[in-house]
C-alpha cells in the first residue's frame, strides 16, 4: 500500500474556483453556522466547524426541543438550515415543513405532495427519503414516485417539476438530489425490479432535464467516451456498457443510482457510485455487467464520463457501490493528490486519485470480510484492480439452487449509505458498520415490469466468532489503511455520524440512542435516548450563538424493515426481518426531531 500522510482543505475543495459552481452555496457551505447541504459540503465531510460543543462539556447536553413529523415510518438525512429557517423532510409522503428558528419551531410553511400509494410497494427497502437540498432561494426534494419538485424557500410555493422516473416499472426515489452550478442532479432507485439505473441533470431554474447518463447500454446511453474515458488509466473502448452482458439483459441491468453524491468544483466532476446489476442470480448474468458496482466521475456540464472503476465485477452478493465519495487532499509518495476514499458494501475501503482514477488504497474495514482475499494491486497484473474471490462463498461457483453460507459480509454490506464523516482535525473517517454476514441461495427468475427481479433468498445473523453484536463503529487511519478503534454495538450502526471541531464525533442507534464520542479515542462521553432507533444523520447549526445538534428518530430501512412494516417472516425483508427481530425489545415506530444543546 502506498504512503499516505494525510492533509485536507475544505477550503480547497470548496473554494469556488470553478466558475460554473454555485458562489452562494459554497459560501453558506462555509459557514459552520448553517447547515445546507445533507452532506455538509460538496466533500461529503459531514464535519462542522463548530466547537461550542466539545469534549469537555458535551457531557451536559440536553434537550433543547423537538418536533414530530407526524409520520411513522424510517427517517433517514435530515434537517437543513439556511438563515434562520430549518427545513425538515419526512418519509413517504415525503412531507417538507419550514421551521422558524426565531419563533419556537412555528411552521411558515408545509409542502405536502399527492402521491400515489401504489409507489410503497415498488420500493425496496422502506419508505425512506434522505432528505432536501437547497440553492438559489430553493428548495428541492426528489419524491419516492420520482417527481423533483423545486420550492420556493421563502413560500413552500411550487415552481416546477419534472417526472424523473416511471413507478409503474419499478423506478422510484430514495436519495436526496445534488445542487451544482445551474443544475440539480439526481439519481433513481429500483435495482431490485431491473430498472436500468442513470443520473440525470435538471435546469436549476427551469426543470428541464440537461443530460442522462446511463450505468449500462450503448455508448451514447453511458455518456462513456471509449478513447478517453478510462478504467484504472486504460481506455474503456467501443461498447463497454454492453459488451460484458448476454444480450440484451442489460436493458434491464440494474446499476441504481440511489446513494450520495460528491462534487469538486476544481475538477467540475460529481462521484457517485452504482448499484447491484440485475438479478441478484449471478447465473442469468454472465460476464462483469459493466458498469454496475462502479464508482463513476462524470463531468457536471455534460454528464461525459472521465473515468469509472468498477469494484465487484459480476457482483454475486448485491454489493451495492452507492456508498459516499469523501475528498480530502492527502501527500502520496512526497506528492499532494486530490484523492477519493470510499467505504463499499463490500467491506473494502478504497482510496483513488479522484483526477485520474488511479486506484491506490484497498483494504477491508472490518476483520469479518471473508468472500475475498483481497484486490490485486499490481498494475501490471492482468487482474489489476480486481477482488479475488474465495470460491466457498462464491454464489456463482456454487450455483443456482445451492445455499451458500457463512459470507461476510451480508448483502447489507460492512456499510450501507448510512454516511462516514472526516475529520481534518484528526485525519479520521468515522464509519458506522454492519457486523453482519448471511447464507445466500440464488433461484432462476423471470422479469416482469414492475414486478420484482431479485431471485434469491437470504438470511442474516451477526459475525460469528466476534463480540456478538451486528454493529461496530469505527475510526478509520486513512494514513495507514487501518482500523484505530472500534466501538461494538448491539445493532448495526443505521445512523449518519458527525465530526465537529470541539472534537466529538456524534452518531445514533437503532436502538434510539444518540451518542458523543472521543474524536481520538472513541470514549463515550454522552447517550440520550430518543423515541425511536435512529437511522437519520446528525447536523449541527448555530442560532442565536447557541450550537445546536440535531438528529431524525424513526425506526425503519433495510435493517429495520421488519418493524417499520409489520413484517415477520425471517427472510423477508430480503434477508433483515430474521437477522434484526431483536430490534422490536428496545424501540418502536416513530417520527421526531429532537435538537440538543448546552444549558443556559
Amino acid at each position: 500500500m502506498k504512503k499516505l500522510f494525510a492533509f485536507t482543505s475544505t477550503v480547497a475543495l470548496c473554494a469556488g474556483t470553478a466558475a460554473l459552481a454555485n458562489d452562494e452555496l459554497i459560501g453558506l457551505m462555509n459557514d459552520p453556522t448553517q447547515w445546507v447541504i445533507q452532506t455538509g459540503n460538496y466533500a461529503n465531510h459531514r464535519y462542522s466547524g463548530l466547537d461550542k460543543i466539545n469534549r469537555e462539556n458535551v457531557g451536559d447536553l440536553q434537550v433543547a426541543w423537538t418536533f414530530s413529523t407526524g409520520v411513522l415510518r424510517g427517517h433517514e438525512g435530515s434537517p437543513l438550515v439556511i438563515g434562520d429557517t430549518m427545513y425538515v423532510h419526512t418519509p413517504f409522503p415525503n412531507i417538507v415543513y419550514a421551521l422558524d428558528l426565531n419563533n419556537d419551531g412555528r411552521i411558515k410553511w408545509k409542502y405536502e405532495p399527492k402521491q400515489d400509494a401504489s409507489v410503497i410497494p415498488v420500493m425496496c427497502c422502506d419508505t425512506v427519503n434522505r432528505g432536501v437540498a437547497y440553492a438559489n432561494n430553493t428548495i428541492f426534494l426528489h419524491q419516492a414516485d420520482t417527481t423533483v419538485v423545486a420550492l420556493n424557500a421563502e413560500t413552500g410555493e411550487v415552481k416546477w417539476t419534472a417526472v424523473n422516473g416511471d413507478p409503474s416499472i419499478g423506478e422510484t426515489n430514495t436519495a436526496t438530489v445534488l445542487p451544482v452550478g445551474d443544475k440539480v442532479i439526481v439519481g433513481i432507485s429500483g435495482g431490485e425490479f431491473g430498472v436500468r439505473g442513470h443520473v440525470t441533470a435538471y435546469n436549476m431554474e427551469t426543470g428541464e432535464r440537461v443530460w442522462r447518463g446511463y450505468s449500462m447500454g450503448p455508448d451514447s446511453d453511458t455518456l462513456i467516451d471509449p478513447e478517453n474515458t478510462t478504467h484504472l488509466g486504460k481506455p474503456v473502448g467501443p461498447d463497454s456498457g454492453t459488451n460484458t452482458w448476454e444480450g440484451d439483459q442489460w436493458k434491464i441491468g440494474g446499476g441504481t443510482t440511489w446513494g450520495w453524491y460528491s462534487y469538486d468544483p476544481e475538477l467540475n466532476l460529481v462521484y457517485y457510485g452504482s448499484g447491484n446489476p440485475s438479478t441478484w442470480n449471478p447465473s442469468q448474468r454472465p460476464g462483469d455487467n459493466r458498469w454496475s458496482m462502479t464508482i463513476f466521475a462524470r463531468d457536471a456540464d455534460t454528464g461525459m464520463a472521465k473515468w469509472l472503476y468498477q469494484m465487484t465485477p459480476h457482483d454475486e452478493w448485491d454489493f451495492d457501490g452507492v456508498n459516499e465519495m469523501v475528498l480530502t487532499e492527502q501527500e502520496v509518495d512526497g506528492q499532494m493528490r486530490k484523492l477519493l476514499t470510499h467505504f463499499d458494501r463490500n467491506g473494502l475501503g478504497y482510496t483513488l486519485d479522484r483526477e485520474t482514477g488511479e486506484l491506490l488504497v484497498a483494504e477491508k474495514y472490518d476483520p469479518a470480510v471473508n468472500w475475498t482475499t483481497g484486490v490485486d494491486m499490481d498494475p501490471n497484473s492482468p487482474t489489476y484492480g480486481r477482488p479475488a474471490v474465495v470460491p466457498e462463498y462464491s454464489t456463482a461457483q456454487n450455483g443456482e439452487d445451492v445455499n451458500s453460507t457463512g459470507i461476510c459480509p451480508a448483502a447489507l454490506g460492512s456499510k450501507d449509505q448510512q454516511p462516514s464523516a472526516f475529520s481534518p482535525r484528526t485525519n479520521l473517517f468515522y464509519v458506522p458498520t454492519n457486523h453482519v454476514c448471511m447464507d445466500y441461495e440464488p433461484f432462476r427468475v423471470s422479469y416482469t415490469a414492475g414486478q420484482p427481479y431479485v431471485g434469491a433468498t437470504l438470511s442474516m445473523y451477526p459475525a460469528p466468532d466476534s463480540h456478538g453484536g451486528m454493529g461496530n463503529f469505527i475510526a478509520w487511519d486513512g494514513v495507514k489503511g487501518e482500523i484505530k478503534w472500534s466501538i461494538p454495538e448491539q445493532f448495526s450502526v443505521w445512523s449518519g455520524a458527525l465530526a465537529t471541531a470541539g472534537d466529538v464525533v456524534f452518531y445514533g442507534t437503532l436502538e434510539g440512542y444518540l451518542k458523543a464520542i472521543d474524536a481520538e479515542t472513541g470514549e463515550e462521553l454522552y447517550r440520550f435516548k430518543t423515541p425511536s432507533g435512529i437511522i437519520g444523520n446528525v447536523m449541527s447549526y448555530e442560532h442565536d450563538g447557541q450550537q445546536y445538534i440535531g438528529i431524525l428518530s424513526g425506526v425503519g430501512g433495510w435493517a429495520g424493515i421488519g418493524l417499520a412494516a409489520g413484517l415477520t417472516n425471517p427472510n423477508d425483508g430480503l434477508g433483515a426481518v430474521g437477522g434484526y427481530a431483536a430490534l422490536s425489545d428496545y424501540t418502536a415506530l416513530g417520527g421526531q426531531l429532537t435538537v440538543f444543546k448546552l444549558p443556559d
